[in-house]
Order: structure tokens, then C-alpha cells, then sequence
């Protein structure tokens, strides 16, 4: 059975990804204990674990807010990205096959053909994270932990970038496929580093999104 504070941790969690909780909202544990029929206790234990996932900020005697990033907290964790992910396809190569190819090559139709903003979020995300095939552990734990932290921002970037630079992300996936199908570490560390580059650059032309 799952303990009850990981339960209401990956609520919470999935609500802050979502954008149901946006940065800088604070959360009040008696409202959420009510709301998910559970006691505080699950609810202060599983904020913990957010916070270990850098996901809300706990303040002593006076609550729980959801993180809010500043635009040098995200650009260091799109840097870091740029190294990690690229090392995470590396290594993944060994492990993909024709069918998690297809399967990645399907996501990208999805795409592809305009989805909403959510949709292509969740497409996104999940078209990323089938090419770190093979991966658990500390590593993986803390490339999630990035995508999660960066939620909100990319959800912001998406719906102002979309109408302009949906082609380009389109062509730089289509690339990386290519370099899957083809078992290429190089080009696909490569290509997955200028993806990450790519948007931490675009983003940082946009400073309203940090205020």
C-alpha cells in the first residue's frame, strides 16, 4: 500500500507541474488535508519531500509557498541540463530499439499536428524522457527534478513561442530522431545540447515571465 504522504506529495506535485498551483502560491496544509480526507501529518510530511525535490519552500512557523525561480536559478538549471541530458541519450542508445524508436517517431506526429498547450507539454515531455531508456537512479532523479522546477516557465515560454518557433523545435526533434535511428552518440548529445540551449536562450528574452 503507498504511504499516505507520498500519495498527497505526488498530488501536490502534479498540480504544481500542471500550473494548478503556480509559483509563489502558498500552501495552507489544514485546507489540503481536508480536501484530500487525510490528516496534516501526511500533508507536512509529503511538503518535506518537496521541498527535497526543490519543488516548494518551507518557512518556519509560517508555511509553505510553491518555488519561485529567478530567471539565474533557471538559467543555471537549463546549463545543467545541457550537460545531463546529453550524457542520459548517450547512454541510453544501447538500450533503444526499432519499436521505442517508432514509439518516439509516433509522439512527434502528435506534435506535430498542434495540439494545446497541455498536450503538447505532456507529448514533449514524455518524447524526452523515452529516449533516457534504461535510466533510474540518482542521475535520472535529478534530470526529473529540473523538468519539474522548470514547469512553469516552459509552460510560459510554450504559449509565447509556439506561433514562431514550433518549426524549429520540430526539425531539431526530427534530428534527433534521425540520430536515434542511427545509434549516433555524438550527434545525439549534440542535438539534444542545442534543443536545451536553444530555449534556455529564447527564454531569457523574455524576463516577464520571471516577474
Amino acid at each position: 500500500m503507498e504511504v499516505a504522504s507520498h500519495r498527497v506529495a505526488r498530488e501536490i506535485r502534479e498540480r504544481i507541474v500542471t500550473g494548478d498551483l503556480p509559483p509563489g502560491t502558498r500552501i495552507f496544509q489544514d485546507e489540503l488535508a481536508d480536501e484530500l480526507h487525510t490528516s496534516r501529518i501526511p500533508v507536512r510530511d509529503a511538503l518535506r519531500i518537496l521541498q527535497s525535490n526543490g519543488l516548494v519552500t518551507l518557512k518556519s512557523n509560517r508555511g509553505a509557498w510553491v518555488i519561485k525561480l529567478s530567471h539565474r536559478q533557471y538559467d543555471l538549471n537549463y546549463k545543467i541540463r545541457e550537460e545531463l541530458e546529453p550524457l542520459l541519450i548517450a547512454e541510453s542508445l544501447a538500450q533503444i530499439t526499432d519499436e521505442d524508436v517508432a514509439a518516439i517517431v509516433e509522439l512527434q506526429r502528435r506534435i506535430e499536428e498542434g495540439p494545446d498547450d497541455a498536450t503538447y507539454l505532456a507529448l514533449d515531455r514524455e518524447l524526452h524522457f523515452r529516449t533516457y531508456k534504461g535510466h533510474e537512479g540518482e542521475l535520472m532523479d535529478t534530470v526529473t527534478r529540473l523538468w519539474d522546477t522548470t514547469a512553469h516557465h516552459r509552460r510560459m515560454f510554450t504559449k509565447l513561442s509556439r506561433p514562431t518557433l514550433q518549426v524549429v523545435f520540430n526539425a531539431e526533434h526530427q534530428l534527433l530522431i534521425e540520430a536515434l535511428r542511427n545509434r549516433d552518440a555524438e550527434d545525439a548529445r549534440a542535438i539534444l545540447a542545442m534543443h536545451i540551449r536553444r530555449t534556455r536562450r529564447s527564454l531569457a528574452q523574455h524576463p516577464e515571465i520571471f516577474e
